[in-house]
């Protein structure tokens, strides 16, 4: 009967080769069938299969029974309000009001839920609750479980402990409905920022009101002492064109009941993946201030012609029991190796199950939700790898069906071991394999400045030269050419990116020690201004290369956090954005703006293909301590021919020009207007040389 249904005895779970026709089959079963329970065990029993341990794979079987259509969690209507909540195994549930979003009182109402088809339950609530917080309970074979907001909750109250019946679409900052970021030509002329919300606004340097906030992002107009701009129009300034958000829906670390008390994470550690972060509002105990300050950030930077990219993390929950998803459903959106336990390829004590229907439900409805409802313009994927090809694929072609311009990037690496077999893991190698899909460059990022696990470590701008293939690898953005030995690549053996559209250069990131404080343990006798030349280097490489550019905030004024490595739950000591630093770096800062704008201007630095790169874009032989290429540039740049030059030395160094007239564009600074024969010229030490050709 099952038309579609194929056993995969490789893998521990059952595959469709045909989704739409089983899910036909499978709606006609349940019309059908009235008895459910009956129904999940014939099923069940249906799609059971053993893996070579013998283990019976009864759960995954039940998993495949998923819920098909999109309305799962609250439904508002006229004159009611509608809760369905996916849990197949439970014998009951229960759905409970209250008046606060956290106090141990007395519900003002308990509804009982009746099961409805493919697993999920029901129940109307009265509109007279509305505004009113709720919960969720499930009773299982082994008794009642704890309560929750429902897994698709889209608003919650304090600590994110309970769900709100309030509809996040009728709370809108006003001019919301024609908010929208102005599109991109390609992805490719996006130049990313990451910033943490926290980071930005709490230095008191900052002169910013709402520190700490999302409204920071919406104070214009600031200034440090010396007359330069700070804050949102900083970043206008800087010339980026999409800003990073660390993670910003609702996380556990931090305790929203008490916001007098300076308190700090990253946020990798979700809890509702539907609802914005509490503690970056300015009251946690009611969505809707949460929303509307969201909105109102997302807002602002779009009037500023930034565009806004989530950091999401959907391969684990800050921890399982006690939360949603496996209160709900236990066993259904989390991985386990075949004795039981739970896997943990993120290292944070679990991971999810994307291969599974039901998260990938989740993940695809979370993501279309963040775009539809807060006009989210990107996605970062934290440990990719941690999903499936599939997934990853599916969540593309659908995002970019409905938005061609979105940007969907993650880390092509998993932290620890998974049960999802290698071959299927969204690992950097396959990237390949999902047209739509970025992954971040280790390559580059260790060839320029050092391997980020060993502090010591220098990269080729400070003097480990045999790192220059890396280096090279990342200008061509991952991407297939003769040019590059792979055999000299330090992180991979071939190419991944099958455009340089799926390759995100980078040197630092939130990760790790800023690249301030590497290039200060890599280069401990350096002076000030060698400092400042391998920061404007480092960077400098990143936005000159093909591919997508990605950079760490305040790198472009020499961020330190101390020498912290990993600041993930440090104080703000550690890793405000100290805005000072700008008037006293603002040479460094002139300079990446300058190399923004360089890229911005010339589509050389962005061809859009491999084909394009291989057959314009060729490395010129030279010594170890030098990197040089010419661009023939494409028929839309000013320029004709683009020479770069980077010279890792800490000496100057002479390079003979190839024939013709060149102007300098750069020679260690912006020098435009300079015309030089071919002959010798000298290229600073840690400096680039830019070159170019017009027709005329």
């Amino acid at each position: 009967m099952f038309k579609g249904l194929h056993i995969n005895r490789s893998f521990t779970r059952p595959c469709f080769l045909d989704e739409n026709s089983f899910l036909s089959d499978l709606a006609n079963f349940s019309k059908m069938h009235s008895n459910r329970f009956h129904f999940i065990f014939i099923l069940a029993l249906g799609l059971c299969s053993c893996n070579d341990q013998g283990v019976s794979q009864n759960m995954a079987a039940v998993n495949e029974m998923f819920y098909p259509n999109s309305d799962l969690g609250l439904s508002f209507e006229t004159n009611r309000i509608v809760l369905k909540v996916w849990s197949p195994e439970s014998t009951a549930m229960m759905c409970r009001i209250y008046h606060d979003p956290t106090a141990d009182v007395e519900a003002l109402a308990t509804l009982p839920m009746s099961l409805g088809d493919f697993g999920a339950w029901m129940t109307e609530i009265p509109v007279q609750y509305r505004g009113q917080f709720y919960t969720v309970q499930a009773e299982f074979k082994t008794g009642w479980r704890s309560e929750v907001p429902d897994p698709y909750a889209k608003a919650v109250g304090t600590n994110g402990l309970r769900g709100q019946l309030i509809d996040p679409s009728a709370i809108n900052p006003s001019g919301w409905e024609s908010d929208a970021a102005s599109p991109l030509r390609s992805i490719g002329d996006a130049v990313i920022y990451e910033v943490h919300v926290r980071d930005f606004s709490i230095h008191p340097t900052s002169g910013m009101v709402n520190k700490g906030r999302y409204l920071a992002f919406t104070e214009t107009g600031l200034k440090d002492r010396q007359g330069n701009s700070v804050g949102i129009d900083h970043l206008v300034e800087l010339g980026v064109t999409h800003v990073h958000l660390l993670p910003v829906f609702d996380f556990l670390s931090i305790d929203e009941s008490k916001p007098e008390i300076p308190q700090y994470n990253w946020g990798y550690d979700p809890q509702n993946y539907f609802v914005p972060e509490g503690s970056y509002a300015t009251d946690a105990s009611n969505s809707t201030v949460r929303i509307k300050e969201f909105k109102e950030m997302v807002q602002a930077l779009h009037k500023a012609e930034l565009r806004v990219v989530m950091d999401v993390v959907y391969n684990h929950t800050g921890r399982v029991d006690g939360l949603s998803l496996e209160e709900t459903a236990p066993g259904q959106y989390y991985r386990q190796w075949p004795d039981g336990k739970y896997s943990d390829a993120s290292a944070c004590g679990n991971e999810t199950a994307s291969d599974k229907p039901m998260f990938r439900k989740l993940m695809m409805e979370s993501l279309l939700y963040w775009t539809k409802e807060y006009h989210i313009d990107g996605f970062r994927f934290d440990l990719m790898a941690i999903h499936d090809q599939t997934t990853m694929q599916v969540i593309a072609d659908t995002l970019l069906a409905a938005r061609s311009d979105l940007l969907i990037y993650g880390e092509g690496w998993t932290a620890s071991d998974s049960p999802l077999p290698e071959g299927e893991r969204a690992l950097k190698k396959y990237t390949y394999k999902m047209p739509g899909v970025a992954a971040f460059s280790d390559d580059m990022r260790d060839g320029i400045k050092g391997h980020w696990s060993d502090h010591n470590a220098k990269g080729f701008i400070s003097g480990k030269w045999d790192l220059r293939e890396s280096v090279k690898f990342g200008i061509v953005g991952a991407t297939a050419h003769p040019d590059i030995d792979y055999t000299k690549i330090n992180n991979s053996d071939t190419a991944w990116a099958s455009s340089p559209l799926q390759c995100i250069n980078y040197v630092s990131c939130h990760d790790n020690h800023t690249l301030f404080d590497k290039l200060e343990l890599t280069n401990p006798q350096a002076n000030e201004s060698t400092r400042k030349n391998l920061q404007i280097l480092a960077n400098a490489l990143v936005l000159t290369s093909q591919g997508i550019p990605f950079i760490h905030a305040g790198a472009e004024m020499m961020r330190t956090k101390q020498g912290m490595e990993n600041s993930y739950k440090s104080p703000d000591s550690v890793n405000a954005i100290d805005w000072g630093r700008k008037a006293e770096y603002l040479d460094v800062f002139k300079q990446y703006r300058w190399f923004i704008g360089l890229r911005k201007s010339h589509p050389c630095f962005r061809l859009g293909s491999t084909e394009e790169i291989q057959r314009r874009l060729h490395f010129l032989e030279s010594a170890d301590s030098l990197l040089i290429y010419q661009i023939d540039c494409p028929a839309e740049d000013e320029w004709n021919q683009t020479l770069v030059i980077c010279n890792a030395a800490n000496v100057t160094q002479d390079f003979s020009l190839p024939e013709g007239l060149w102007t300098v564009a750069y020679l260690g600074i912006p020098a435009e207007k300079q015309v030089i024969k071919e002959g010798t010229v000298q290229i600073p030490a840690h400096s680039l040389a830019i070159f170019f050709q017009k027709l005329n």
